[in-house]
């Protein structure tokens, strides 16, 4: 069983955080990585950073310059992946990236490459389905789920094609629109969720949007297995300029609340170091 696929076989709804690497230089991003793992995420999401990142809001894409003025390679990045497994070998960790840098590298170096280093899974935002053929075979080969994106636009037909090529677990945006913070979440979540459990057996995890801990709370009542809080993170990183401790201090405290919007079991806590350790 692979490790996402033994994260996802809880009970419980999982609790996935996302870090751009780099940000807020190459050695810093790896001590965020680790205090966000010890804080109590279930899985790790990395970027690669990208010049044009156009899913994401303005919190993530000032990371993702960050993280580029610092001059992360995608050699940094497996290399951080690496350094990650080594912390904590249990822990599933998927990489979100853009098409441009799979295609630069070559699918099937890129997939060799994330998967020697330690990744689960890659979520590539702008790839259609139409076109993953190119990446498909190289996936398979290196035992790397191809995480799929499915929004609130995506139509009944379209969501068959793209649930026929996923693995691993499925990406549900939560909104139309990009990533960032909300004051409140669209109602039609749990419509999302029960109209796509409906066509696959994959776990459903929820992003984009999800900032407060009744967000997490609401996210988790309307069926997830997962929830997924990226940009409500990095901004503690761009708040902290200069202060590692105080950032450290606030991913931890950001990440404790947060997790206290899903309900958790009393073995909660040891099963997670668990999952740390291996």
């Amino acid at each position: 069983m692979s490790r996402i696929a033994g994260l996802f076989a809880r009970e419980n709804p999982v609790f996935i955080g996302f870090t751009v690497a780099g940000d807020p230089g190459i050695e810093a991003s790896l001590r965020v990585a680790k205090t966000m793992i010890d804080a109590g995420l279930d899985l790790l999401e990395i970027a690669v950073p990208y010049s044009d990142p156009v899913a994401d809001g303005p919190v993530i894409e000032r990371a993702h310059a960050r993280a580029l003025r610092a001059g992360t390679t995608p050699d940094d990045v497996f290399a951080l992946v690496r350094e990650v497994r080594d912390y904590a070998p249990a822990l599933p960790v998927v990489l979100f990236t853009y098409y441009n840098i799979v295609y630069r590298r070559g699918p099937g170096r890129f997939f060799a490459e994330a998967a020697a280093a330690g990744a689960d899974g890659v979520l590539i935002v702008d790839l259609p389905s139409e076109e993953s053929g190119e990446v498909a075979p190289y996936a398979a080969r290196h035992g790397i789920d191809r995480i799929a994106l499915i929004a609130p636009t995506t139509s009944p037909e379209r969501q068959n094609a793209i649930l026929r090529q996923a693995s691993g677990f499925v990406y549900l945006i939560s909104l139309e629109g990009v990533t960032g913070e909300r004051d409140r979440l669209p109602s039609g979540i749990a419509g999302l969720v029960g109209a796509v459990r409906e066509k696959t057996d994959l776990p459903l995890a929820v992003g984009f949007g999800i900032s407060r801990p009744e967000h997490v709370g609401a996210v988790a009542a309307a069926g997830a297995n997962g929830v997924i809080v990226g940009s409500a993170l990095v901004r503690l990183i761009e708040e902290h300029p200069g202060d590692e401790a105080g950032m450290h201090e606030a991913l931890r405290t950001a990440i404790g609340a947060l997790r206290g919007g899903l309900a958790t079991d009393p073995g909660h806590d040891i099963s997670r170091r668990e999952r740390v350790k291996g």
